[in-house]
């Protein structure tokens, strides 16, 4: 969410709607073999050894500051509610991947240690209430288009945390590895990874019901946003569609506030070329301020993953998927698998489905989403070593299925029980539909 800018043009001179779609379809998937892999990891920044108590912004500011002087492989940017991401390198391989990022949050956390801060693996701030870090011109215009729609925008804005999978579109061909095999896997095979690895029941000290806050808010904040595509044969087309027929967040100014209009489409304002025709340029932002679960950025940026706990817990998420979507056995066993949970999406773009919602709101306990889930990971076990994956990474991901997936929980599970007082782990799974703790009971109780 902190991108300033996309990479599919760079041109200042006016654009028509054709032009638009023949810029979409061409630049934002890229085919060929997949070789690359990245990943875009988000954290709530907290006090080191109170994490409910509030950072002030005059530390994050001086921690931050620090951090940018600090060599690292990974891009280092700052989140509207001061949350941290670091975007890593294309890698040649799924491990290249782990130990640069690895490195660089080692990096990352000696500096915000020496300042009495750390770094938080959860997908919704469970404390404190949504609060901007940032003041700039491009936040204060989403903030005002988000909040048309109700609370969720300031929340997913200052208070979601992600793990972000970044895989090449795949081949132009068809076959597992094909981008529009790919494409549509992603859509379907993203409410397993919801499920698998929801870790944000809370808010505002109390459950929300949803083991994946997180995903419930991005779904709120309106299909014209956060909505994918219809799924068909064409997935260029699709996006295209997807892009000219999206709301306009902002119209940027030199000076001053940006324009934020009120139901303007890009294809209408190519159109209609007015409050001034769009650019290239202006496309290039408009791409930056869509959010679907699933982004063509050239490749393939899976976003429905919540961050997950520990130092080294988003390591199971990139390794799981890395592995359903480059080995093609895997990929074939994922794709068999979920097919007929696609029947639950009942032809609806995620993550506005039955499918999207079950995932969010029951996680591993929706029984089909389990037995998907179980089957999901075998494979990733399965093709872990063919991928090249050290043993330490297979093994995390093999303790990861034994904790959770097999007994239909999440760590969303573990933060209720903790509520709870509890500390079961390897308890059964709660009934679907039914939060493991009370609405209302109060995290300081």
């Amino acid at each position: 969410m902190s991108d300033a800018a996309s990479d599919c043009t760079q041109t200042r001179a006016a654009v028509t709607e054709a032009e638009v779609e023949a810029l979409v379809r061409g630049i934002c998937f890229k085919t060929g073999p997949p070789r690359s892999v990245g990943v875009e990891l988000e954290w709530l920044v907290h006090e080191l050894r109170q994490p409910q108590l509030p950072v002030t912004p005059e530390r994050l500011e001086a921690a931050y500051a620090a951090l940018r002087a600090t060599p690292l492989a990974s891009a280092l940017t700052v989140e509207p509610g001061g949350q941290l991401e670091l975007s890593s390198p294309p890698a040649a391989s799924l491990m290249e991947c782990v130990r640069t990022v690895s490195a660089d949050l080692d990096a990352v956390r000696a500096v915000l240690r020496e300042r009495g801060l750390g770094l938080v693996g959860l997908g919704h701030d469970p404390w404190h209430a949504p609060s901007r870090f940032l003041r700039e011109p491009r936040y204060d215009a989403m903030e005002t288009f988000l909040d048309r729609t109700g609370p969720a925008g300031r929340a997913m804005m200052c208070a979601s945390a992600s793990v972000q999978v970044c895989l090449d579109a795949g081949y132009e061909e068809p076959g597992p590895l094909g981008h529009v095999r790919r494409w549509w896997l992603a859509h379907q095979l993203g409410a397993v990874l919801v499920a698998a690895f929801a870790n944000s029941p809370m808010a505002g000290r109390r459950p929300t019901g949803w083991v994946s806050t997180r995903q419930l808010r991005w779904a709120q904040i309106g299909a014209g946003r956060a909505g994918a595509p219809m799924l068909d044969a064409d997935p260029r087309g699709a996006w295209a569609r997807r892009v000219l027929d999206a709301p306009v967040m902002c119209v940027r100014r030199e000076g001053g506030p940006w324009d934020v209009p009120d139901g303007l489409t890009f294809r209408e304002w190519t159109r209609s070329g007015a409050p001034r025709p769009p650019t290239g340029d202006d496309l290039d932002y408009h791409l930056t301020t869509l959010f679907p679960p699933v982004r063509p950025r050239g490749h393939l940026e899976l976003r429905m993953i919540d961050a997950q706990p520990g130092e080294d817990g988003w390591i199971v998420p990139v390794a799981v998927t890395t592995a359903l979507f480059d080995d093609p056995e895997a990929a074939e066993t994922a794709y068999r698998t979920v097919k007929p949970l696609a029947e639950r999406a009942l032809g609806r773009p995620a993550p506005h489905n039955p499918l999207w919602y079950a995932a969010a709101r029951d996680g591993l306990a929706d029984p089909e989403l389990r037995e998907a889930a179980e089957v999901c990971f075998a494979a990733a076990l399965d093709a872990l070593p063919r991928l090249g994956a050290s043993p330490g990474v297979t093994a995390a991901v093999a303790a990861y299925r034994d904790r959770y997936v097999v007994h239909g929980r999440c760590p969303a599970d573990d933060l209720l029980d903790r509520l709870l007082g509890e500390d079961l782990p390897g308890s059964g799974p709660r009934p679907a539909g039914q939060p493991t703790v009370p609405h209302g009971k109060d995290l300081r109780s």
